[in-house]
């Protein structure tokens, strides 16, 4: 097990995390975004260990501007894969964690959540692969009457190609190939298909 007291700095060493809780799978997965990988990154399981996502959050924090935490109101997640990164960010920043949910497919505030008109709110999610899900928990941040300045990542799998249309600071970025429904490679689609996201068909 990676020392507790280690934060890891660098691409490899985050990707070292994942490899020590088994976290990096192979296989062929639909993903959230309906792209298709023979790679996943699981954020949950990397996440399960209380130590491994405190050190993980403090380096998502530490690759930040300071310029931008230091306007930061509150975290706010998109459910189900941002709530742990999200709440250990805010545990770094000794800001309130909320998370956003989608039961009928398109997300809000619940459970009592509510922003103050014009909180300015660092968005956090686990791995971002187009931004759909972003995008779409920032429009309903605005919605709900805060403004995401900025939002940050353990994983851009994008490698820097999703338009979130605000700052984004991912801690570590790879480039698993990823593909259209229906362009899937042969070998790849004779692999059964595993859906790890949370995203409601």
């Amino acid at each position: 097990m990676t020392d507790n007291q280690t934060i890891p700095a660098t691409k490899d060493e985050v990707l070292a995390e994942f490899r020590a809780s088994g976290a990096l799978l192979e296989g062929h997965f639909k993903l959230s975004s309906g792209r298709h990988s023979g790679h996943y990154l699981q954020c949950a399981r990397v996440l399960m260990n209380p130590h491994r996502a405190a050190r993980l959050a403090q380096a998502v924090v530490r690759a930040i501007p300071s310029d931008v935490l230091d306007q930061v109101d509150v975290v706010v997640s998109p459910a189900m894969g941002g709530i742990i990164i999200g709440h250990e960010v805010a545990r770094v920043l000794g800001k309130d964690a909320m998370f956003l949910e989608r039961p009928e497919g398109t997300f809000h505030l619940r459970r009592g959540f509510a922003l103050e008109q014009g909180a300015k709110v660092l968005m956090v999610e686990d791995v971002v692969t187009t931004g759909l899900s972003s995008r779409e928990a920032i429009a309903a941040v605005a919605r709900e009457g805060g403004k995401v300045i900025a939002e940050c990542a353990l994983i851009d799998r994008s490698e820097g190609s999703a338009d979130l249309g605000v700052p984004f600071y991912p801690l570590a970025a790879f480039n698993f190939p990823t593909y259209a429904e229906g362009k899937v490679p042969e070998e790849l689609a004779k692999v059964p298909i595993t859906k790890p996201g949370s995203r409601k068909e």
